[in-house]
């Protein structure tokens, strides 16, 4: 999980110095570590598994990456948000919009990050591009107030992953922030 968590703070860092291919491979290789530390860890260390989603999309496609975690969690609903947030990305990733739409509506219980987040996934699969924006926008002033990042690094890794994602929908926010770098 260190080795995850510090792929990912390289990637972000090659993104702010303006270098997105060395991010790009930094990413992919955030994801591989993330997906091998999800093998090794208890079953309910979920937040290896949108991890691993994130740096997959970041880095490239994450389809793979997708198929591989609905593949192992299936459709069970083991109750937890951030399993409701893994399930709702790889379903997005998918394009699987009435399943991505299902378990978006079950991350609320986890906070208001987390249903900032929902929002923003429910409004991905129904391409409701105003509240798509609406819960981008809060997604990203949420990340500028915070004093702690995982990586260390001021990023909005959650609004970029979603961008990336809605500029493959055609409904891009196209929100400016410092905390939001171009990828």
């Amino acid at each position: 999980m260190t080795a995850a968590v510090e792929r990912d703070g390289a990637a972000q860092q090659a993104l702010l110095a303006g270098d997105p291919d060395a991010a790009r491979a930094a990413f992919a290789e955030a994801s591989e570590l993330y997906r091998r530390s999800w093998e090794e860890a208890p079953p309910t260390a979920y937040g290896r598994l949108v991890g691993m989603l994130k740096s997959a999309v970041l880095g490239g496609d994450g389809a793979p990456e997708a198929r591989y975690l609905r593949e192992v969690l299936g459709d069970r609903d083991p109750a937890s948000p951030t399993a409701s947030y893994a399930q709702a990305l790889a379903a997005l990733i998918l394009s699987v919009d009435e399943a991505a739409l299902s378990w978006a509506q079950r991350m609320g219980a986890g906070g208001d990050a987390f249903a900032r987040t929902g929002s923003a996934i429910a409004a991905l699969a129904t391409r409701d591009r105003g509240a798509y924006s609406a819960a981008l926008e809060a997604i990203v002033r949420d990340f500028e107030q915070r004093t702690e990042h995982l990586t260390g690094l001021a990023i909005a890794d959650t609004a970029l992953v979603l961008e990336v994602l809605a500029a493959r929908r055609g409904t891009s926010a196209a929100i400016e922030s410092p905390v939001l770098p171009a990828l």
